[in-house]
């Protein structure tokens, strides 16, 4: 009898064990597997919902509003500068300056007085400048040339002026500013000068004098060539005086001619007059506001042999004061001292000059509108 129930006991004790297991919560189902005596055959299947009938996506439908676009022109401002072509890029920078200045005065029935005049003035300067690298060249030519008209008199010179530099600079690298340097420039005049009322003897013609500086030395440059330092220890100058009545009398520093006891002439004076000294030249543009602008250019030399110690100055100091693109009105000061030129020289009953006279300290002073045109 035993015999026959024991598959049955068997068999509702294994039912039982699977009862039991089924029971577990599912986060200890793992566990329990893991820890329990032998190994269970089990497999874990996940739930799929399958929906016969999905909700269908809604389209809405929304209108566009499509407006056409108006272009107005009236907020836009003309260009103030001229349309512009493309350049190819270039090494050489160029500065194309003329300027034209006039000054006028008018009197009719003026109790105080005064006679009517007008004066012009005409200015230029060109510049043709190459840069790269390690190598620059500088040239400039600067000329100025003014007159008055005053009532009663004769036209007469108010400003003469012919002026050329050149300067070659050579630099070791890129990023210093100083230049091993060699410099050269030449001043002169276009037309005679006369200390009015004085037409007839002129004091002073065009290469007479004449003035030639060649030198070597070092330069401070700036980048953009607004500021310019140059010191030569070593530059000759040299005064030309082509005018042989100038050359006799020992204008401007040359070796006058030799008289006799009568005022005859034994030996003609020198028409050159060379000198070796120290030259230093600033060149210094700057913008004060904006259209307010200072130019200034300073020559200092001094010789080593003859008169060392004795400073030569030429400095010019001008003010621009632009309203536009063409109208400027132009400030100038200029000083000259020159240990070489000589005033109120005295001479005796017989007119031969016995005291030459001292140097003195020259000044002038220019104040003009005009036009201006850069291109």
């Amino acid at each position: 009898m035993l015999k026959k129930l024991a598959p049955i006991f068997v068999l509702l004790l294994c039912l039982s064990q699977l009862t039991a297991q089924e029971t577990l919560p599912e986060d200890q189902k793992t566990d329990s597997l893991k820890t329990a005596p032998f190994a269970m055959d089990t497999t874990l299947i996940d739930t799929i919902v399958i929906r016969r009938m999905q909700s269908r996506i809604k389209q809405r439908a929304e209108s566009v509003n499509l407006q056409n676009t108006t272009i107005s022109f009236k907020k836009t401002e003309p260009l103030k500068e001229g349309y512009k072509k493309f350049q190819v890029p270039t090494f050489w920078q160029s500065v194309n300056l003329i300027g034209l200045n006039f000054s006028q005065a008018a009197f009719v029935n003026w109790n105080a007085g005064g006679n009517n005049s007008i004066s012009a003035q005409t200015n230029a300067r060109f510049e043709r400048n190459y840069k790269f690298r390690y190598f620059q060249w500088e040239n400039i030519l600067e000329t100025r040339y003014g007159i008055n008209l005053q009532e009663g008199q004769k036209i007469r010179k108010t400003d003469d002026a012919i002026r050329v530099s050149s300067t070659v600079g050579y630099r070791r690298d890129t990023i210093s500013n100083w230049y091993y340097s060699m410099k050269a420039n030449f001043n002169t005049q276009y037309t005679d000068g006369y200390k009015y009322p004085d037409r007839e003897t002129p004091i002073s013609r065009v290469m007479s004098p004449g003035y030639f500086f060649l030198g070597a030395g070092t330069s401070y440059i700036s980048e953009d060539r607004k500021f310019n330092f140059y010191v030569s220890p070593l530059t000759v100058k040299s005064t030309f005086v082509f005018d042989q009545d100038l050359a006799d009398k020992g204008a401007f520093g040359v070796e006058k001619a030799v008289l006799d006891a009568d005022g005859n002439i034994l030996e003609d004076g020198k028409n050159i007059f060379l000198e070796v000294g120290f030259l230093i030249t600033n060149n210094w543009e700057t913008q004060i506001m904006d259209n307010v602008g200072l130019k200034h250019r300073l020559n200092a030399y001094t010789d080593y042999l003859q008169s060392f110690g004795n400073i030569d100055i030429d400095w010019e100091l001008n003010l621009s004061l632009k309203v536009n693109k063409y109208i400027v009105t132009s400030l100038g000061t200029h000083v000259i001292y020159d240990d070489d030129i000589l005033f109120d020289p005295v001479k005796n009953d017989a007119g031969i000059v016995i005291n030459e006279g001292k140097p003195k300290l020259q000044f002038k002073q220019l104040l003009g509108v005009g036009v201006a045109y850069n291109f």
